[in-house]
């Protein structure tokens, strides 16, 4: 799956020059051994501070490919300056160092500030990934029904997990990897502010929900999953609790209250503020912040061709294709949202400031083996409690901020253009065959394509895990490098030859660190240091192509928005005959087009076949 340089979430530049992170996905497929959660984590190692001096110089190295000779000279200055003996470099590398001696992990806490919470786009598209699963083997209500009580029942199998704290442990290398993300994902939904969000966790609480939100034709139900002796409620019993809910929601609610939460967070942070100061809304709303997770049973969704079926799933996924289809019935704020269509369109949507993608994507491949395995029977279900519909007071205000967002929404989801493509002519087959990283010949593939089509290189995201520390989150691989840039100029010009390797530390690579130095001299109310205001950092963060690899056991592919508005979302799970591609970018960018890459890296992937076949093994 991702080896060390595992991608797990793209970052986004902010006005201020911070890094918003994205699109998360599955470390690689460890070793586990069951072990319990607490004594596990104590064993773990801290996040280390890497050499100030390590990371200028990686710095310069990152720029070589994406900036200017004179830009490059000019950051060369401002580093030296940074880095005099006694000067604030120094004074900021100490405080660093200092953090991290008293804190758990230096980085996580200001991590999720800067890079979720206090990140104030909308989280649709722009921060929240989609998944789309192989399409399901039913086409009506009765079967979307069937296949959503299966699926509860495979959620509710792994939280007995998590719950236990018997979940095994994950191992890279021989090494054993933080486990607390996976403690993150039920029960935990983000709260919108008016400056700053907050992220709550319920399963931590002397209470923990019984309970998880099931949202129909845009009207929002609680559904209790546990029997009055804590026993889950079987499949059998979960179909009858979902029929009831269609039946008392067969009309679609004219207030789709859900859609508030596709909103800039800013304006998200008002309305909630307005919405709840009814006693009837607050409730309502803490019931769905409360809930497990969030089951969205969809409506109709746009009829389109075979070829385009997977496209339409993945927005669907993502945002829920506007106002007229089903970005209502939603609730964008819950971390982990199962999206079920009547038409047999599967997957999920998850908002992740409580973790990156590795419980999600786990999660989820033991939930489809579960759904496969798992027959309903015709079994007496007994008489349950009807589920409790919740109820909103819809003040003309409330109703103007709905009609904002519903506009709002639909600029954006016309806005974006995904494409998903299925590579068909080889998988990670042909790599390995060759002895080399699947994942490494994708990106080096991406490079090409993006090369071919702008003839210049981009800053580019991957994402490289650090859950070898405790707490770890993420930090940055910078795919277009020096040997990069060498390969793809060279690849049509017959007269070069050019081998590209590509290699990464955990914790040892630049950007986080260059976050703290910056964060560190805001927490002692220094000036920001002018190297953090060089044009030069400023095109090292704006990427025009962000990256992730989503290996699944499951056929499935994650999709996420471009996180700048001139550039591109590629993400990929590797098959071993075939490649899953989803590619964004924006209509409004005249300069993007995301059939243009898809097909460029198509071509690129089949150049680079061509080569390997066209030249002579190495002997080992």
């Amino acid at each position: 799956m991702w080896g060390i340089c595992s991608r797990t979430a793209v970052a986004m530049p902010k006005p201020c020059g911070l890094l918003k992170p994205r699109h998360l996905v599955k470390p690689v497929s460890a070793t586990r051994v069951a072990g319990r959660y607490q004594s596990h984590q104590k064993g773990l190692p801290s996040l280390p501070v890497p050499p100030l001096q390590q990371t200028c110089e990686r710095y310069l190295t990152a720029l070589e490919p994406i900036v200017e000779p004179e830009e490059l000279n000019n950051t060369r200055k401002l580093l030296e300056e940074f880095q005099e003996a006694g000067g604030l470099g120094e004074k900021l590398q100490r405080g660093l160092e200092k953090r991290a001696g008293k804190t758990e992990n230096w980085l996580s806490a200001w991590w999720v500030q800067v890079a979720y919470l206090e990140y104030r786009l909308p989280v649709v598209v722009h921060s929240s990934p989609g998944l789309v699963l192989p399409r399901m083997n039913f086409t009506n209500k009765q079967g979307q029904i069937r296949f959503a009580a299966k699926l509860i029942a495979g959620v509710l199998d792994f939280k007995t997990m998590i719950d236990n704290e018997t979940l095994p442990v994950e191992y890279l290398g021989g090494k054993p990897l933080c486990m607390n993300q996976y403690y993150e994902v039920l029960s935990s939904c983000r709260i919108p502010g008016l400056k700053r969000d907050s992220v709550v966790n319920h399963a931590k609480s002397s209470r923990p929900p019984k309970h998880i939100t099931v949202v129909h034709n845009h009207q929002f139900f609680i559904l209790d999953i546990y029997n009055s002796d804590g026993t889950p409620l079987t499949p059998d019993q979960l179909h009858v609790q979902l029929e009831k809910i269609c039946r008392a929601s067969s009309e679609t609610s004219s207030e789709p209250v859900g859609i508030l939460t596709t909103q800039h967070r800013d304006s998200w942070g008002k309305a909630y503020q307005n919405l709840i100061k009814d006693k009837t809304n607050k409730d309502s709303v803490s019931a769905i912040q409360r809930s497990i997770f969030t089951l969205c049973l969809d409506g109709a969704t746009p009829q389109v061709s075979d070829d385009s079926y997977r496209s339409c799933a993945a927005v669907q996924m993502l945002h829920g294709g506007g106002s007229r289809w089903n970005s209502g019935n939603r609730w964008f704020d819950k971390t982990l949202q199962f999206i079920i269509g009547e038409d047999g369109t599967c997957g999920a949507n998850y908002e992740h400031a409580p973790a990156e993608g590795p419980p999600i994507v786990a999660l989820i491949d033991h939930v489809v083996e579960f759904t496969r395995k798992l027959e309903l029977g015709q079994s007496t279900t007994g008489s349950l409690p009807s589920p409790q519909k919740l109820r909103f007071n819809i003040t003309a205000e409330i109703k103007k901020d709905i009609e904002e967002a519903k506009h709002s929404m639909n600029i954006l989801a016309d806005d974006l253009n995904m494409r998903v493509e299925v590579f068909g002519h080889f998988g990670k087959n042909v790599p390995k065959a060759h002895k080399m990283s699947p994942d490494a010949f994708i990106q080096v593939a991406l490079q090409l394509a993006y090369y071919r089509m702008y003839h210049h290189c981009c800053a580019t995201y991957e994402s490289a895990s650090l859950r070898m520390f405790r707490l770890g989150r993420t930090d940055t691989i910078r795919s277009a490098s020096s040997a990069s840039a060498s390969f793809v100029k060279a690849f049509d010009d017959p007269s070069k030859q050019v081998v590209h390797t590509d290699t990464a530390i955990s914790g040892q690579a630049i950007d986080r660190h260059l976050l703290g130095l910056k964060m560190q001299a805001m927490e002692e109310k220094l000036s920001v240091p002018d190297v953090f205001k060089d044009a030069a950092y400023a095109k090292a963060l704006h990427y025009k192509l962000s990256t992730s690899q989503v290996p699944s056991k499951t056929d499935c592919v994650m999709c996420f928005g471009p996180v700048v508005p001139n550039g591109y979302g590629v993400c990929y799970n590797p098959m071993d005959d075939h490649i899953n591609f989803a590619v964004s970018s924006f209509n409004t960018c005249k300069e993007t087009n995301a059939a243009h890459l898809a097909q460029a890296v198509e071509e690129a992937l089949l150049d680079m076949r061509t080569l390997l076949e066209q030249t002579p093994r190495a002997k080992l």
